[in-house]
């Protein structure tokens, strides 16, 4: 579904495709810095994580199962682009 490093600033990450279901399962956050960082993430505009702090060289992982519709959104940001997003699940044509 995505995976990439974050922006600064509040992003799409991933949008479902028209005439697609899609679950997501999983996202697993890492910090690639010596220092600590934080994120957020959004499920269609529902905050699921709001200023998340990830330790250096830190990983975590929402293990969630999560049904989006059509057009729906997955969006997020971080406070530095060393910190990683790999948002995992299946689509549903």
């Amino acid at each position: 579904m995505f995976r990439g490093a974050a922006s600064t600033s509040n992003t799409t990450l991933y949008t479902v495709p028209s005439s697609t279901t899609s679950v997501v399962t999983d996202i697993v956050v890492t910090n690639t810095a010596g220092s600590s960082g934080t994120f957020t993430l959004n499920l269609n505009g529902a905050a699921l994580a709001s200023g998340v702090t990830l330790p250096a060289n830190g990983i975590t992982n929402l293990s969630i199962k999560q049904v989006l519709a059509t057009t729906q959104t997955i969006s997020g940001s971080a406070s530095a682009t060393t910190i990683n997003f790999h948002i995992s699940g299946v689509e549903i044509n």
